[in-house]
């Protein structure tokens, strides 16, 4: 399995995507949305490749991206799952095992706006 690490501004994204999501939806909402997170970082870090992984050579030599709707059905729980999830990851791997986690973006964004700093830089 992969090593995974989130750059601060991808935490920042997690954080301000669970704050909006309990402000809109409520708690239990904001849980399920935490579980397709870390269901998506986990299937990531199992094969950064796997079906639904897009690359995105446009971005960035290497720079791969993932829709947290991939990961619905393995973040299930008695709750339910999320229905329309919104958000993808970007990221990018490195000779030592370890997928470096850029940004989780919402779906609608501008991409291009919202890279972190030298994310189209050689990976290294």
């Amino acid at each position: 399995m992969w090593v995974i690490r989130l750059s601060a501004a991808a935490q920042n994204d997690i954080v301000q995507i669970l704050i909006k999501s309990s402000e809109d939806f409520g708690a239990e909402a904001r849980s399920r949305y935490e579980r397709l997170i870390v269901a998506a970082l986990r299937d990531i870090a199992e094969d950064p490749l796997r079906n639904g992984s897009v690359a995105r050579e446009e971005l960035g030599r290497g720079v791969r991206s993932f829709h947290l709707r991939n990961s619905r059905e393995r973040s299930r729980d008695e709750t339910g799952r999320v229905r329309v999830p919104r958000h993808f990851i970007l990221y990018r791997c490195s000779e030592l095992s370890i997928i470096g986690i850029g940004r989780v973006l919402h779906d609608a964004m501008e991409v291009q706006r919202h890279l972190p700093r030298h994310y189209g830089d050689e990976a290294g």
